[in-house]
């Protein structure tokens, strides 16, 4: 008997409806699955024989042959368990009961129990994309899918219970529909720029960075709080919304690094090792092309501390999803592609012993070692950070005093009044923040006086700049000028923006 049951294929962030076919003949006793599965689907064999029988029903001993339809397309993961037991169940007759229109996602234990699979989400916004609107997944799956509205999820605990939901024996009701804003409000960040002691100019940066989306560079001497301060940048930018919260939360659920409230509330902070690999960073894996750490920075920050220590290769894979917001991601596995709209946050020492350009200490290093550690950032990679900020050493009495410093709360809401003038600016244009601008938003957005352009051509001729660095001091000069509630860029937010580029001129 022949019978076919739906699950679905995860393929980067997209979902792909997936037949699952059983036949069952008379012939010699097998048990073949096909379909392009990869080693997890295969091993599904055995867990599936051995989830049956231990439900206490029959596993049919006969010609089985398992097809997981379109077959041209490579089948990877644990989830088609409970599809593939289905399937047979219902070829076999010990499941005469409709199931058109459900899709079934989990992995089974050998006791028959439901095991939570990665990458739910996606596949469940995927399916209700596609017309499907009920489902059967594991129970601890629960969380994750509770937040998809206009479907009836059913998280069940084991394959029992499957068989009484489709037979009808049992009750079932689907999870419960949860809002994200109860969610969000339970979550909160540990670091506060209130905490920060000093560093003026810095939390000033922090600011501009915050409100426009830009890349920053942190340089000073060990110990000023360069990790502290990037660590702060999440608290001053502004709430994710739902939309954003369901983006980050498909790139985490296919990682497998989804905590069980099954959203992710916070915006991400990454803080990969210097060790990390351009593998790591961009993406990748033998099997299943998984997503790397900028991906997982997606909509929030991704701070490389240290910056001289990473390895050239690494560095300069970030090139290219700094300007594109997206990565394409190509192995042996196949090919996918992530969204990597992050803020990229780094610091550095000024030179190896750190002590360079200090008010209060005294640098060791000779210049050929300086110009060594410098040339270690790439000038195309330091183009493309907008704020290259000096972080100097905060004196003891500025430490113990007891000065009430400026909340991360305060500027944050400086930085969502800058963040909405730039959402009606950029209304229908696919551009969230001002960093995210083409030329033609420059053009149309950024008009510049004459008094501005003297500042700007005095800055470019000085500083030896690039012309993808001009375009940055423009973009960060309208973001100073939304801080302001300017219409106008001024010279003065020219000449701040630019002050922010001053290492340009020394080659770091």
């Amino acid at each position: 008997m022949l019978s076919k049951v739906i699950s679905f294929a995860l393929h980067g962030l997209e979902g792909v409806p997936v037949e699952v076919e059983t036949d069952i003949n008379k012939g010699m006793v097998a048990y073949d699955l096909v379909g392009l599965p990869d080693a997890a689907v295969k091993e599904s064999k055995e867990r599936v024989r051995s989830a049956v029988k231990n439900s206490v029903m029959r596993f049919p001993v006969s010609k089985i042959t398992v097809n997981l339809a379109p077959a041209d397309i490579k089948k990877e993961g644990s989830h088609y368990d409970l599809p593939i037991a289905v399937s047979i169940l219902k070829a076999s007759d010990q499941l005469p009961y409709n199931t058109d229109g459900i899709v079934f996602l989990g992995e089974l234990a050998l006791d028959g129990a439901l095991r939570a699979v990665t990458g739910m989400l996606p596949m469940l916004i995927s399916a209700k994309a596609r017309g499907f609107t009920r489902f059967v997944v594991p129970a601890a799956n629960a969380n994750e899918a509770s937040f998809i509205e206009g479907c009836e999820v059913y998280a069940l605990k084991n394959l029992k219970e499957v068989v009484a939901f489709l037979s009808g024996e049992e009750e079932f009701s689907p999870v419960a529909h949860r809002s994200y804003e109860s969610v969000k409000r339970e979550r909160r960040y540990d670091a506060d720029l209130s905490f920060v002691k000093g560093q003026r100019v810095a939390k000033r940066a922090l600011e501009i960075a915050a409100a426009g989306g830009h890349n920053i560079l942190l340089v000073g001497p060990p110990g000023t709080g360069k990790t502290m301060l990037a660590r702060c940048i999440p608290t001053i930018m502004p709430d994710m919304t739902f939309e954003e919260a369901l983006e980050v939360t498909k790139i985490h659920s296919v990682a497998g690094e989804l905590s069980e409230e099954g959203i992710v509330t916070l915006r991400p902070f990454r803080t990969p090792h210097h060790t990390a690999t351009t593998v790591s960073l961009c993406g990748g894996g033998n099997n299943r092309v998984r997503p790397g750490e900028i991906s997982k920075a997606h909509n929030g920050v991704l701070f490389l501390d240290e910056l001289p220590e990473y390895s050239r290769s690494a560095l300069e894979s970030l090139r290219q999803p700094l300007e594109d917001r997206q990565i394409t991601v190509t192995r042996a596995g196949g090919a996918a592609t992530f969204p990597a709209d992050f803020m990229l946050c780094a610091s550095m020492n000024p030179c190896p012993c750190g002590n360079y350009g200090s008010a209060e200490l005294v640098c060791t290093c000779t210049p050929a070692q300086i110009k060594r550690y410098r040339a270690k950032i790439s000038g195309p990679l330091l183009d493309r950070i907008d704020l290259q900020v000096e972080v100097d050493s905060v004196k003891y009495d500025d430490l113990i005093s007891d000065g009430a410093e400026e909340s991360s709360a305060a500027v944050k809401a400086r930085v969502e009044a800058a963040r909405a003038v730039q959402r009606e600016r950029f209304a229908g244009e696919g551009v969230r923040s001002n960093a995210n601008m083409g030329e033609r938003q420059i053009k149309k957005y950024c008009r510049l006086s004459a008094e501005c352009e003297g500042v700007l051509r005095n800055a470019f001729e000085s500083l030896h700049l690039s012309a993808r660095a001009r375009s940055r001091i423009i973009k960060v000069a309208r973001t100073i000028a939304d801080l302001d509630f300017s219409a106008d860029i001024q010279p003065r937010h020219i000449l701040e923006a630019a002050s922010y580029r001053s290492f340009d001129g020394n080659a770091i």
